[in-house]
């Protein structure tokens, strides 16, 4: 029988009964919230995983607990990555190639959220710069290692409604500059990125897809104040559908379970290229609010065609 899962469901009752001895799992960003609480859930699962961070004291210490709970050929190895910086992308993704060790699946939880204007080592607007274009060169460069039979999963946002990506301006070199706006386009451009790495390597079995985790109070949130946080809230509350609760947040293994349901419990079919939220695929909604749902902008196929070609002109690399 097909287990149901939701917004409340948690990482545990997601992979309750799974067996994940012998697989390899890399995860962005486990030096705090969600993924350190991924890494933990698979490793306890028998997963090893191998987790990137760009602070590893940081890190040591987020994922101390998770070597105890590990099970059978579970564990977790700790690599150095700045997302916002491609000399470290490019030395990770060397090191792991250099390694030879395959995935099973790919993770890329790492972000940055509403932060003020800025940008990176390399000269991109910071959100789209590490959100996006880290990630691209990263997941690019180590595309070779992903098993047939491999998935990708991209943390996504439902704040992909704030704004589609101006493939005309993705530096905001002409169009103002503003925090949400900004996290809206990085976080459409990752879903774009998972709908054309999909198309790409669906042939030898592998698939993509992108989701978002929900509210969670993590440190995702420190750019922002309690009077935007307030502010927010009551905006995703005055456009909630009708017969709907009022927006709460998710407790941490909460916001993980969609990513380790992604990654592992879903059929690649059903996910594949695909935009998921509380466990399961979303609907294409129209309309305002950023309560629930997938704007077509984000799946458009043509769009994420010229968004990878874009972002490869921006890394100076082909993939």
């Amino acid at each position: 029988m097909t287990r149901i899962f939701g917004a409340e469901s948690t990482t545990d009752e997601v992979l309750a009964g799974i067996d994940l001895s012998g697989k390899r799992v890399f995860v962005t960003g486990v030096s705090a919230g969600l993924g350190v609480e991924t890494a933990r859930a698979l490793a306890a699962r028998g997963a090893h995983v191998v987790g990137a961070a760009r602070d590893l004291a940081k890190a040591r210490a987020a994922t101390a607990a998770i070597h105890g709970q590990a099970t059978g050929s579970g564990g977790l190895d700790l690599v150095a990555l700045d997302l916002a910086s491609l000399a470290s992308v490019r030395a990770c993704a060397d090191a792991l190639v250099a390694a030879g060790e395959p995935f099973d699946l790919v993770i890329a939880n790492a972000g940055v959220m509403a932060c003020p204007q800025g940008v990176t080592a390399d000269g991109f607007e910071t959100q789209f710069g590490t959100n996006h274009l880290g990630h691209f060169a990263l997941i690019n460069r180590i595309a070779s290692l992903l098993k047939p039979g491999g998935r990708l999963v991209n943390l996504s946002s439902a704040g992909h409604r704030f704004s589609d990506v101006d493939l005309d301006d993705l530096g905001f070199a002409r169009t103002p500059y503003t925090p949400f706006g900004a996290y809206g386009r990085s976080k459409t451009a990752n879903i774009l990125f998972a709908v054309e790495f999909d198309r790409r390597h669906r042939g030898r079995g592998i698939r993509a897809t992108a989701v978002h985790p929900g509210a969670i109070q993590t440190e995702l949130g420190r750019y922002m104040t309690d009077e935007v946080r307030e502010q927010l809230i009551a905006s995703i509350n005055a456009n909630r559908p009708a017969g709907t609760p009022e927006f709460s947040y998710k407790t941490v293994p909460q916001g993980a379970a969609t990513s380790v349901w992604a990654g592992v419990v879903a059929s690649p079919d059903e996910v594949g290229g695909r935009y998921c939220e509380d466990c399961h695929v979303a609907e294409l909604v129209e309309g305002e609010g950023i309560r629930a749902g997938v704007r077509p902008y984000a799946l458009d196929p043509e769009r994420a065609k010229t968004l990878w070609a874009k972002s490869e002109a921006l890394v100076g690399e082909r993939f």
